[in-house]
């Protein structure tokens, strides 16, 4: 079923708009995304016009009947609107009015597109942050079931991309942990600001009805209206702001896509990747390629380009609605449905597609100079200046070089005759497992500070707002 009829601002004009136009002019084509939404605030409307005794109780009655008939033809697939309709809110109501006949022409008694489209758009992203933050709950669960197996496991820590110091595995998955927490918060503070109503701000200057706004904000689940009809129908801080806020989470996911490819790699060899997450190569049989961390990786960019775009969009617009602001819609689907899907995907990754190699990662640790500062702190906690100490490890560090050989192979004969500081502990305190437990200050490394930092964690998972 489409729709067809005589546009809403017809009897201005004398002649039909031209067919490219009217194409380049709607939007129906996307903010089909919106109808459950229009629905609903149709409704609140309806409601709030009969509550104030702009129309009977039984015009709103029949009103919402219509409205809830339109939405189950939408459900069955039978309400197909086309771009004669030009948006969604003109096609609900022209299907309305086909429903209910002339009483249908009143549900739009005392709103405009402007504020109608801004409730919708608004509505629309507060259920989208809600199911954003339930992913991101999911994220740091399977980043936090890794973390609880690998608590004694050491991974290579880089700085620069250079070997740094050795880490417990988990509190490096840790750190991602954090980043999704800060994006959970970010989303709170989003949902925040987008959950306030313009709702009977009209065009733009309100209307001379008696509508009672806090009853349809109240209705709608907003908790508050927006307090200047210019800035309730101009307002797309909110878009922006998630946006801003999606843009982080696809960059901290696309962190960790970085560094698994990297741990994939035969010249890290620190995960293992499982067939149900990796695809092969159409000529070389022996490859396994990493997809899913390469696409987040890639859309990262697509996401990136959406925030852009909405900055572009506002920065010349004056008050107060303009139709640049129906290219509002299109970004903030997009990423969305992008946030959404690389959440989704990296983490199955996680459950399901990626083995570490403890042995792999032990074998690495104990290869490199990465407990290099634990001798200079060796040498500090014995009375030897840290610079002093400093300088002295490189000097060490050189004759390893020189000698071709690690710390751990240097005899205590060569260590004394470095420094007579160094005693027959010094083994214990550069074994790799040592270094890292022996970072014990807050936030460290140290495996009891991980235990800790795992439990704090599930305490704040347990968090709904």
């Amino acid at each position: 079923m489409s729709s067809s009829g005589p546009k809403a601002w017809s009897q201005r004009f004398e002649s039909a708009l031209h067919p490219a136009i009217a194409a380049f002019n709607a939007s129906i084509g996307f903010d089909i995304e919106l109808i459950e939404q229009d629905i609903r605030g149709s409704e609140a409307h309806a409601k709030m016009l009969a509550k104030t005794e702009i129309i009977s109780p039984e015009e709103a009655a029949q009103l919402v009947s219509g409205l809830e008939t339109i939405r189950q033809e939408y459900l069955a697939g039978d309400f197909n609107p086309s771009v004669d309709d030009e948006d969604i809110h003109f096609a609900v109501e022209h299907r309305l009015v086909e429903i209910v006949g002339d009483v249908g022409k009143k549900l739009h008694t005392a709103r405009s597109r402007n504020d109608q489209v801004g409730t919708d758009i608004r509505l629309y992203l507060r259920e989208q942050l809600d199911s954003i933050r339930e992913q991101l709950r999911a994220f740091q669960e399977a980043l936090l079931g890794h973390a609880e197996q690998h608590v004694e496991t050491v991974i290579p820590g880089y700085t620069h991309l250079q070997r740094a110091q050795p880490l417990s595995l988990a509190h490096h998955l840790l750190a991602y942990v954090e980043m999704a927490q800060r994006d959970w918060e970010r989303l709170g503070d989003v949902r925040r600001r987008v959950n306030i109503s313009p709702l009977g701000c009209g065009a733009l200057a309100g209307t001379p009805f008696p509508i009672d706004r806090m009853y349809s904000a109240e209705l709608l689940g907003f908790e508050a209206v927006y307090r200047n009809s210019l800035d309730g129908v101009s307002d797309r801080d909110f878009a922006i702001e998630f946006t801003a806020a999606a843009s982080l989470i696809v960059m901290h996911l696309s962190r960790l896509s970085e560094e698994i490819i990297l741990w994939a790699a035969d010249e890290f060899g620190f995960v293992k990747l499982t067939d149900s997450c990796s695809t092969g190569s159409s000529i070389m049989p022996q490859k396994k390629n990493p997809d899913v961390p390469e696409l987040v990786r890639g859309k990262t960019g697509r996401v990136f380009g959406h925030l852009q775009s909405l900055l572009v969009m506002m920065k010349g617009l004056p008050m107060a609605y303009n139709k640049d602001l129906q290219e509002d819609k299109e970004p903030l689907f997009d990423t969305v449905k992008t946030v959404q899907g690389c959440l989704e995907a990296m983490t199955i990754l996680l459950r399901q597609g990626i083995q570490f190699q403890p042995q792999r990662l032990s074998t690495a640790v104990t290869t490199d100079y990465s407990n290099a500062t634990d001798v200079a702190d060796y040498l500090a906690a014995k009375g030897v200046p840290f610079r002093e100490a400093y300088n002295l490890v490189g000097q060490v560090v050189r004759h390893c070089l020189d000698q071709n050989k690690l710390l751990k192979d240097l005899s205590l004969q060569e260590w004394q005759s470095l420094h007579p500081a160094f005693e027959t502990d010094i083994y214990d305190a550069i074994a790799p497992q040592q270094v890292v437990a022996a970072r014990r200050s807050f936030g460290g490394t140290g495996f009891e500070q991980v235990r800790h930092a795992l439990l704090e964690a599930k305490k704040r998972l347990l968090v709904v707002d």
